[in-house]
């Protein structure tokens, strides 16, 4: 924690030049520490910044307020989200990295996805991990780059019995109409991570890595 920002938050500085950094964002009930070693996992040599959500829900952090299981309270949604991302420039500076690419679960994945639409040029892409609509009617946001659009993950599962995957492939839909460069997948796993996720995730990170060095 600092004094610079109401964020509690972990920060692990890069191991190489080449990656880029990883914000990594929590379920419900995680904390900054949640994802760090899935974040080691998927790309060892980025920068790695993981914020604590500060909505608390029966003692459980969260990014956001919900009404209930899958209903959201859509002007908390936009609140935080653009608290969020001002968060993340404000941090990135200060600390001298670059654009991040979110990794985010659950809770974690939808402030992503909200994120994208409500400040898009906050993160230069992110991988969605049981990621849900987060806003019914979100403005329009224009994901396009000149590499081809902001490269997105998501993945679903076949028998989450908490995200639908009719939801996350609107998801899907609403990303690749705003020009981001969409990956869909659907996993045979429930609404936990899976090794399937961090495969999934690490071959993606991998062609993003890939595509910005051949760009530069």
């Amino acid at each position: 924690m600092t004094k610079e920002t109401p964020f509690v938050y972990r920060f692990v500085p890069a191991g190489g030049a080449s990656a880029p950094p990883l914000l990594l964002l929590h379920g419900t009930g995680g904390d900054e520490n949640d994802l760090v070693d899935l974040g080691r996992m998927l790309s060892p040599d980025s920068a790695l910044l993981s914020p604590r959500g500060r909505v608390l829900e029966n003692g459980m952090p969260r990014f956001f307020r919900r009404l209930a299981e899958g209903v959201f309270d859509e002007d908390d949604v936009r609140r935080r989200a653009v608290e969020l991302a001002d968060f993340v420039d404000e941090t990135r500076q200060r600390l001298g990295i670059g654009a991040p690419v979110a990794v985010g679960y659950s809770n974690g994945a939808n402030i992503a996805a909200a994120m994208m639409l409500l400040r898009p040029g906050t993160l230069s892409g992110a991988a969605l991990l049981r990621a849900m609509v987060p806003l019914p009617d979100p403005p329009h946001a224009d994901l396009r780059s000149v590499l081809g659009g902001v490269p997105v993950l998501i993945a679903s599962g076949q028998m989450d019995p908490i995200v639908p995957t009719s939801n996350s492939a609107k998801l899907a839909e609403m990303l690749l109409e705003a020009g981001a460069d969409v990956t869909y997948r659907t996993l045979p796993v429930g609404h936990q991570l899976s090794q399937a996720d961090v495969v999934l995730t690490r071959d993606w990170l991998e062609r993003v890595k890939k595509r910005t060095v051949q760009s530069a």
